[in-house]
């Protein structure tokens, strides 16, 4: 589970920003009907779903891209090689470009609470951190810093918990993340983070591989079908086959998330639907079934496995090709979920209703004059009372995130007559 998360010069994001999963201490009537939006581990409150609003260019989807970009430097960086140039841009004004960009995790795994950071410019890390919490007290695994000298002594420093672990740094470059070279090399604390990044949190509706599609719908069929009804899709079966074993996983690009549907199936699966009024009849999936319910399908297949398993899911924009209904179920699903967790976007302002979320569950992202994003929380207006119309006041600008737009009559009528 995520605990909280800090993103510092990526993208449109130039200060710190950031989001906080630990509840507050919200004590109204509305926050206490809403106890299933909140799960507890270690006696401390957990939010099952953060959303995010905020005009269009406002910064939420480099904030969703940041953190998968960050997220894949994990489980990719021990590939690289010395000509690597990260995936990602810094804030492009007033010497940024020039200031490392920097990333921090609070999570935790296997009930035990980790601190996992790392800075870096576009071609070498800077600095890299992991801490943990074994018996409630913060203890040191590593710490990095490139800066610190020419020689590996100088630049790590060492808890007493990896084993040789001058070893891998010896085996790791200035391009490459330590985590992912220990994990690599079969250190067990490293292959516990590495795991924890790779599987556990999930980037997108399609952040598996083939294998895992085949996996997963197999050990949640009757729920998958379940589902898709409960979505008023009519399948009453599926059946999937791998057709032939891929060299390797299909990954999408993970900083910006380009994989598609086709990308998956085509040449890998083959997945065969079946229909209420004709069960015996099957449907090719890829061409016989429309758009909407492919993807409802994965979706479905995705919220499964991440709700029944406890994982975490980063979306941008959900609401798209979807009717709010269905958007409304998937928010559902997470607060029918023990401890599983939604990161999403959205610009469907019917969900900001406090009978719905909590204060603490809603950000926003506003561009700021210099042109970076500025993310806070519905929570630091303690003079927003719960009694407010929460969607009216968004939407008539008392949060700065909306879109700030002239189209009188008059100001339309010029701009269709300019020559």
């Amino acid at each position: 589970m995520v605990l909280e998360i800090r993103l510092t010069n990526f993208f449109s994001i130039k200060d710190e920003v950031v989001l906080d999963f630990r509840a507050a201490n919200i004590k109204s009537a509305n926050a206490k009907a809403l106890k299933d939006n909140v799960f507890e581990q270690d006696k401390i409150g957990i939010l099952k779903t953060l959303v995010l609003y905020g005009a269009n260019a406002s910064g939420k989807s480099n904030i969703i891209k940041a953190i998968r970009f960050c997220n894949a430097m994990v489980f990719e960086s021990h590939n690289h090689n010395e000509n690597t140039v990260y995936n990602f841009q810094p804030f492009k004004f007033e010497g940024y470009p020039n200031k490392p960009s920097s990333y921090f995790i609070r999570f935790v795994s296997n009930n035990i609470e980790y601190e996992y950071s790392f800075s870096l410019t576009r071609t070498e890390i800077i600095a890299e951190s992991l801490y943990y919490y074994p018996k409630g007290r913060i203890t040191k695994i590593f710490t990095r810093d490139e800066r610190l000298g020419k020689i590996k002594k100088d630049k790590y420093s060492f808890g007493n918990l990896l084993n040789r672990p001058f070893d891998v740094a010896e085996n790791t470059s200035d391009k490459t993340l330590f985590i992912s070279r220990a994990s690599q090399m079969d250190r067990d604390i490293a292959k516990e983070i590495f795991n924890y990044f790779n599987r556990t949190f999930i980037l997108d509706y399609l952040g598996f591989g083939v294998s895992a599609i085949e996996n997963i719908s197999n050990q949640h069929k009757e729920q998958l079908i379940e589902a898709l009804k409960i979505a008023d899709s009519d399948i009453v079966d599926v059946k999937i086959k791998v057709l032939k074993k891929p060299g390797k996983s299909v990954h999408a690009d993970l900083t910006n998330m380009t994989l598609k549907v086709e990308d998956v199936v085509q040449d890998h699966l083959q997945i065969k639907t079946y229909h209420k009024n004709t069960p015996n009849k099957s449907f090719d999936f890829i061409t016989e079934e429309s758009q909407g319910t492919i993807k409802l399908f994965f979706i479905m297949l995705t919220l499964l496995d991440v709700v029944k398993d406890n994982k975490v899911l980063l979306i941008d924009e959900i609401e798209e090709s979807l009717h709010p209904k269905i958007t409304e179920y998937i928010f559902n699903l997470f607060r029918a979920g023990e401890k599983a967790q939604l990161l999403c976007t959205t610009h469907n302002t019917q969900f900001l209703n406090l009978k719905r979320f909590r204060k603490d569950q809603v950000y926003f992202t506003n561009k700021k004059q210099d042109g970076s994003t500025d993310l806070y929380s519905l929570y630091d207006y303690s003079d927003f009372r719960d009694t407010m119309d929460l969607e009216k006041a968004y939407l008539q600008g008392r949060f700065d995130a909306v879109p700030i737009i002239n189209d009188s009559y008059e100001q339309l009528k010029n701009l269709l007559n300019e020559k």
